[in-house]
Parts: structure tokens; C-alpha cells; sequence
């Protein structure tokens, strides 16, 4: 149980710093057409997202695939706007 503690107080840090705006900006723009009604929708995108996240983070480390920075530094801000223009064209959450 320790460990689990550990990695969430590490995990909350990251998304909280200052550094994570890309983190903070992507999960803005997903729950941003969901009222409070629908947090348990939210929680699931949250979620999705961070396993996504650590996913990548894990096939990274250990050498499965290898992507050039700086295409990663470019596609962050590109899945940003991407994803906030699809909300705002459709004005309404995914289906669940």
C-alpha cells in the first residue's frame, strides 16, 4: 500500500506543477462540455487519460516504441486544440 501512496503523491504532484499545463489543458479541454451532474463521466475520462498516459510513459522507458521529442512537443499542443475545437463543434459530451 505504501507504494501505491508513493506513486499517487508523485502522480498528483506532476499534474498539479507548474510543468503539467500541457496535462491540465487536455483534461480541461475533455470535461469542458460536462456539467457537475455528469463528474462520474469526468472521473472516467480522467482516468482513461491517466492509464493512457502511463501507458505510453511505459512503452517509452522500456524501449518498446521511441518517438523524437520533439514530435511530442509538437503533437501535445496539436491534441489540445484538437480536442477543444471537436468539443466546441459539437457542443456536447461523448457518450458513455
Amino acid at each position: 500500500m505504501t507504494d501505491f501512496v508513493f506513486y499517487f503523491v508523485e502522480g498528483w504532484k506532476h499534474i498539479i506543477s507548474a510543468d503539467a499545463l500541457d496535462h491540465q489543458l487536455f483534461i480541461l479541454a475533455l470535461a469542458i462540455v460536462y456539467t457537475f451532474t455528469d463528474w462520474k463521466k469526468v472521473l472516467i475520462l480522467v482516468t482513461a487519460f491517466t492509464i493512457g498516459h502511463s501507458l505510453t510513459l511505459a512503452l517509452s522507458v522500456l524501449d518498446v516504441i521511441s518517438v523524437s521529442s520533439s514530435w511530442v512537443e509538437f503533437l501535445i499542443p496539436v491534441t489540445i486544440v484538437l480536442t477543444a475545437l471537436w468539443n466546441m463543434i459539437n457542443g456536447k459530451p461523448v457518450k458513455m
